[in-house]
């Protein structure tokens, strides 16, 4: 028996034969059939983890009983860890573990032995296994691997309500001694919790737990191996216990009485108080329901609850409103309740509260108040201009009682059929009235107060327009009536009937008769007595050459008092018929439909002659224009003057009696007979004013002088403006003086400096050097080519 380090290996061996080579028996041995026993039996070898020590740790020993200790025999080890983590000595077999071992990480190693001949390297013992358990140490504390936790109770719950169960974990042997036995503790939580020491379970320990005192608590949780013995290794987690709501407190108001105050003018539904009982609980378990219990101002007003803020919203809930003057003040009485009740404490109490709501009505200076809001009247149509239809009330409410003027409302009496007295309220007629153009009018009166006209009420009148005879009878349809040639005396041509505008109350009752005035031989009326009457035929018969159109005067009149009536013409027309009766010829309309093409035509007519006279206008002036603008060829234009004198003021561009362009079509004429032409142009265009004599010489120089300079440009346009601004109001706009402000101190200047600024000053030097008779001349010289 072998001892090594905690674990003991015992060896049995025995010798072997001799091998061949080969590791065979020697076929002559008389063992060859023998089997062999083995020499040694393993049983586990046992190390401690987390070894600190400098030197490498003992584990065991190996050793056969064919080692003779003379050094033959070498031991092998091989396997997890061989080497890197055990080594072992080959003359003595001893083990050693050379690394720190962790159990967590590997629990045990598997090996294998062998012992061999030092010289032939041949195995003397068979291999065998065995295996080096690594021992546990409490090298691990508890883990809780799910906290930190929360966990939620209900309130005044019992004790011993679990609440949560939290879990530690130890990495240790749980098989090996205490090192992985817990034991759980509360640190922190006492006395209102507590901990079941083996399975930590959470429990409640007081039977009172008050949400609205405190809504959590805070537990440290600590569990503890080596069943809680002292050295063992701790780990704690925390437990958050939230305590949820039961319904465990009634409301209760504040105060016991409340006031408002309320304007008498508030409309119906609306809010005039608000008031809060106080519930410390939450969610469903604080939502309340407001009633009032009694008081005067049952009835007149009502409580409904905020469903937001769990306020009791008192509204005005009767009709008509307040009155400052008949009642100033109301009371109630108020409860607050919960919806939702728990039975478990209705012991401690009712869940109800009640307080006392006073309502002050104030006083509001009101519009005036009509005694009714809709007025019926009613007016015959045949009722004359300022008859009365009614009269209407109003008051002021108020103490004040203000008189109160009436008017009507512009906009519901846009034809001023009536009018009101403004101090009575009295309506009359102001206009005559016929109920078949409107047989109701709806009208609108206005009160207002007289000490405050800011102050309106309003009220609507309906005045209905009773019914007079005022209007006949007549045919309900313009009827399209015909008779067959071959028609039976007695034969029914047509059945009219009636219409009335007038609506008697009895109901319309028509009499059709023909008149006498008219009678006709040929055709006969029947009243039927149902309010229509049949047209028939008289024997005689009916030929279209005879007479194409019968005319057949109807008289209808109605039954009321004094009765009405109207003659009505029904035209007859005599046509050819086939056997069913059915026309086939009516020249009915012949004339009329000869007028209308007749018309037609004249009317086509004219619109051709208007048509060919805008054609010829539009033609001619197209001519004119061309004549007027005729081409030229541009290589035998030759220079032409016009020369246009305006001495007032407005000529201008509308002034073209001065342009002559049929100089421009005299292209062979010599330059003489321009000259002479340009001097007669001038003479001719000379205005007769005294003044004008003082610019021909002027004017004659200037043309002589573009005549005979053949660098001018052709065609140029000698334009003469003077008395600018002459007979304005506003006088003139120009920089060049009139004739009329010639000799003022302004006028008095020397333009010779013009001369010497070269040749572009030239022509404003020759216009401000000239002066003649007190005038000044302005030419403007163009050229249009």
């Amino acid at each position: 028996f072998w001892r090594a380090g905690t674990g003991a290996m015992t060896l049995k061996s025995v010798l072997l034969r001799q091998l061949r080579p080969g590791g065979g028996a020697s076929a002559c041995s008389p063992a060859q059939h023998s089997r062999r026993r083995r020499s040694w039996v393993w049983n586990q070898f046992f190390v401690l983890e987390e070894f600190t020590g400098n030197d490498p740790l003992y584990v065991g020993k190996l050793h056969s009983d064919v080692d003779k200790g003379d050094g033959q025999v070498r031991y092998v080890l091989t396997g997890e860890g061989a080497a890197s983590i055990f080594s072992i000595d080959e003359s003595t077999g001893d083990i050693h573990a050379t690394r720190r071992l962790d159990r967590e990480q590997q629990a045990y190693y598997t090996l294998r032995a062998q012992a061999r001949n030092r010289d032939t390297n041949r195995l003397v013992e068979p291999e065998s296994q065995f295996i080096i358990k690594v021992q546990d140490v409490n090298d691990n504390e508890p883990k809780f691997l799910d906290g930190p936790y929360t966990a939620r109770v209900a309130e005044r719950s019992p004790v011993g309500t679990s609440v949560v169960t939290v879990v530690a974990t130890d990495a240790d042997d749980p098989t090996y001694g205490n090192s992985a036995r817990l034991m759980y503790s509360i640190l922190q939580g006492q006395p209102y919790f507590s901990v079941e020491p083996k399975t930590g379970v959470v429990r409640t320990a007081l039977p009172d737990l008050d949400r609205e005192v405190r809504d959590s608590h805070l537990l440290v949780v600590q569990a503890k191996d080596m069943i809680g013995q002292i050295g063992g290794l701790s780990g704690s987690t925390s437990v958050t216990v939230i305590l949820t709501d039961v319904n465990d407190n009634p409301p209760h108001f504040p105060r016991r009485s409340y006031q408002f105050s309320v304007r008498e003018s508030e409309l119906v539904s609306t809010v005039v108080a608000k008031i809060r009982a106080v519930d410390p609980d939450e969610g469903p378990n604080a939502e309340l329901d407001y009633r009032i219990l009694d008081g005067d101002g049952l009835g007149i007003f009502s409580i409904t609850t905020d469903s937001h803020t769990q306020e009791g919203l008192i509204t005005l809930h009767k009709v008509p409103n307040l009155d400052f003057e008949t009642k100033s003040s109301y009371m109630l009485r108020v409860e607050a309740s919960n919806l939702y009740v728990d039975a478990r404490f209705l012991s401690s109490g009712p869940f109800s509260d009640v307080a006392t709501v006073r309502l002050l009505v104030q006083n509001v200076d009101e519009p005036p108040v009509f005694h009714s809001s809709v007025s019926w009247m009613m007016v015959s149509e045949a009722a004359a201009v300022g008859t009365e239809v009614g009269s209407v009330l109003a008051r002021d409410p108020d103490a004040t009682n203000s008189p109160i003027r009436y008017s009507i409302d512009r906009q519901s009496n846009l034809e001023r059929y009536f009018h009101i007295d403004s101090g009575t309220g009295v309506i009359t007629t102001a206009q005559p009235l016929d109920r078949e153009t409107v047989a109701v009018h709806n009208i609108t009166v206005v009160a207002t107060e007289r000490l405050d006209p800011s102050l309106t009420g309003k009220a609507v009148v309906l005045i209905s327009v009773t019914d007079v005879n005022d209007n006949p009878p007549s045919l309900a349809i313009d009827y399209d009536t015909f008779v067959c040639e071959n028609s039976e005396p007695g034969q029914i041509v047509q059945t009219l009937s009636a219409v009335d505008r007038d609506e008697p109350e009895e109901g319309q009752h028509f009499l059709f008769s023909l008149s006498e005035a008219g009678q006709n031989l040929s055709f006969t009326l029947r009243d039927n007595k149902d309010n229509t009457a049949s047209i028939l035929t008289r024997p005689g018969g009916f030929l279209q050459r005879d007479q194409l159109l019968h005319l057949l005067p109807v008289v209808i009149s109605d039954s009321s008092r004094p009765p009405l009536s109207s003659t009505n013409t029904l035209s007859i027309t005599v046509c050819t018929c086939d056997a069913a009766g059915e026309p086939r010829s009516c020249r009915q309309g012949a004339p009329l439909l000869l007028l209308v093409s007749l018309q037609s035509a004249v009317t086509a007519a004219v619109l051709t002659c208007i048509l060919t006279l805008l054609g010829v206008v539009v033609v001619t002036a197209a001519i004119r224009r061309r004549r007027r603008d005729p081409l030229t060829v541009v290589a035998e234009r030759c220079v032409q003057e016009n020369i246009v004198c305006y001495d007032d003021e407005g000529g201008g561009e509308e002034d073209t009696e001065a342009f002559d362009m049929l100089a421009l079509r005299h292209l062979n004429t010599t330059g003489q007979s321009h000259q002479t032409q340009a001097r007669t142009l001038t003479s001719t265009s000379e205005p007769t004013s005294e003044g004008n004599w003082l610019f021909l010489p002027f004017i004659r120089e200037r043309l002589q002088q573009a005549d005979l300079d053949s660098a001018a440009p052709p065609f140029d346009s000698l334009q003469t403006y003077a008395f600018e601004g002459s007979g304005s109001s506003a006088a003139s706009l120009s920089s060049l003086n009139s004739l009329d402000s010639f000799n003022s101190q302004e006028c008095q200047q020397n333009y010779d400096l013009l001369k010497e600024w070269g040749p572009r000053f030239r022509k404003l030097a020759d216009l401000y050097g000239h002066r003649e008779g007190g005038g000044w001349l302005w030419t403007v010289r163009t050229s249009t080519s």
